[in-house]
């Protein structure tokens, strides 16, 4: 069987699941625990590798059963190895059986034991696996998955543009299932022939984090997968904003997740649930909010070393939110570090709806009285840009441009340059920039597909739901 069709097996199989009421969260993460023991098992036989997997849960245990038999002694080795400790203990934190029903279990053992051995094939076929299976979860949107899930072209531009170095480490503090992870991996892995680089390249450069188990475990499985990290696992379960973690890195690549506000939810003795909001009182960060994104933002501040390099995904209301926060954070930005780059992102690239981002480029400098950023260069790629996930994604290609321009900082019609002086007039320092004309404004045959509008209305009647609750907020306070 060739590559394409293991792909098309393994695809079909999740269908047949999805069917029969499986989700495809669900089959993603069985399939992450099996494949991760077969694997293990390949290892030990094929390589001549100790196993990291103890003899009584391996994957001989397994595939040497079938029915009620397999069913038990597979909830067992979940149960035993969600205790374990590295990236074993990563992978199969928490872990449960989702495939009860011994008929379902017992085929997708025999499709990974019969279409092996897993570590023949590339790692980019695995990956490209894998990734397929996180993208159709992702896209399901009962699943909430998307909002972890960052376009793959929009992802490798930034990495293009950041352009870490092997040697450099990198850091996501809200990693998601590994995206700008990988991708830095696949930018710097043919930097070097060097056995000891590439070896510290795979086991001691990235660093990711990420609140949700259930993500972290897929990222560490979708690392795992490409050849990154060994016996510990280089993303870890946490909440990254509770503190300073003390160390710093030379990239940070990220995209925070939606939604405005961190908050926790309280149980009461009554049995209430009720939702707080919840603001970090850190001493690195210059300014208390309960905005989630000015919180990530700040935090990036302080994980990267001086002189690094930051590309991060943000929404439009981090470059105009009033406030002393708002205002304070852009100005710090501003005069404390590079902020050299804005690119303004199309709509309807997010599987989580009414989403206007933008990418954020800076790079961290010596303590100085001096202001920083002496221009910032601003590239437009939403005025008359119309995009769906359906009949228009977006693709490589549409960001070659800008990679262009990043590049050679020369002005184009969709990219231009503003000085400090500019920008530190603008009424609360509002970086919310635009000069192109809409052209849907003057000519209908300029208008986009009914889908397009629709989905564009959606995004922007969200937007002003979320300005009028910040006055609400703000008036309550």
């Amino acid at each position: 069987m060739n590559n394409e069709q293991l792909v098309s097996k393994v695809w079909n199989y999740a269908h047949v699941l999805r069917d029969q009421g499986i989700s495809y969260g669900d089959y993603i993460e069985q399939i992450t625990y099996l494949l991760f023991l077969k694997m293990d098992q390949e290892r030990v036989e094929l390589l001549g590798e100790d196993s990291a997997v103890p003899p009584e849960w391996s994957w001989t245990q397994l595939a040497g059963k079938a029915g009620d038999d397999l069913e038990l002694q597979y909830r067992h080795t979940l149960e035993a190895l969600a205790k374990a400790s590295g990236l074993i203990g990563t992978i199969f934190r928490k872990s449960q059986n989702k495939l009860s029903d011994p008929a379902k279990l017992t085929r997708v053992v025999s499709l990974i034991h019969k279409e092996g051995p897993w570590i023949g094939i590339g790692v980019d076929v695995k990956g490209e696996i894998y990734e397929g299976l996180l993208e159709k979860n992702a896209s399901e949107v009962k699943s909430g998955a998307g909002q972890y899930f960052t376009p793959r072209p929009v992802i490798e531009a930034i990495v293009d543009c950041v352009a870490p170095k092997i040697g450099e480490t990198v850091c996501d503090p809200a990693c998601g299932t590994g995206g700008f992870l990988l991708s830095a991996y696949d930018h710097m892995k043919s930097q070097s022939q060097d056995r000891d680089q590439i070896k510290k390249l795979k086991v001691a450069t990235f660093t990711g984090i990420d609140i949700v188990d259930e993500v972290v475990r897929l990222a560490a499985m979708n690392l795992y997968l490409h050849g990154v990290g060994n016996d510990s696992s280089p993303v870890h379960q946490g909440d990254a904003l509770a503190g300073d973690p003390g160390k710093r890195f030379n990239v940070v690549l990220t995209n925070p997740p939606f939604g405005k506000k961190s908050s926790f939810t309280v149980v009461g003795e009554d049995g209430q649930v009720t939702t707080e909001r919840e603001n970090y009182e850190r001493e690195d960060f210059k300014f208390t909010t309960s905005n989630k994104q000015f919180n990530f933002l700040q935090h990036i501040m302080t994980i990267m070393e001086v002189n690094g390099r930051a590309g991060v995904v943000l929404p439009d209301n981090i470059l105009f939110e009033a406030g002393r926060a708002g205002e304070g954070i852009r100005k710090r930005l501003l005069e404390g570090f590079n902020f050299h780059t804005l690119l303004r992102l199309p709509t309807g690239i997010w599987y989580s709806p009414g989403v206007k981002a933008n990418v954020l480029f800076f790079d961290k400098k010596a303590a100085s009285r001096e202001v920083q950023t002496k221009e910032l260069w601003v590239y437009d790629y939403r005025t008359n840009v119309h995009k769906t996930l359906k009949t228009k994604r977006i693709v490589g290609s549409d960001l070659e441009d800008f990679v262009r321009c990043y590049r050679n900082r020369v002005e184009t019609e969709r990219f231009h340059r503003f000085t400090y002086e500019e920008l530190a007039t603008r009424d609360k320092l509002n970086l919310d920039i635009t000069w192109l004309k809409d052209d849907t404004l003057e000519d209908i045959d300029s208008l986009p597909e009914p889908d397009v509008i629709a989905a564009e209305i959606v995004e922007n009647l969200e937007a002003a739901l979320e300005q009028f609750r910040s006055v609400a907020e703000e008036l309550l306070t």
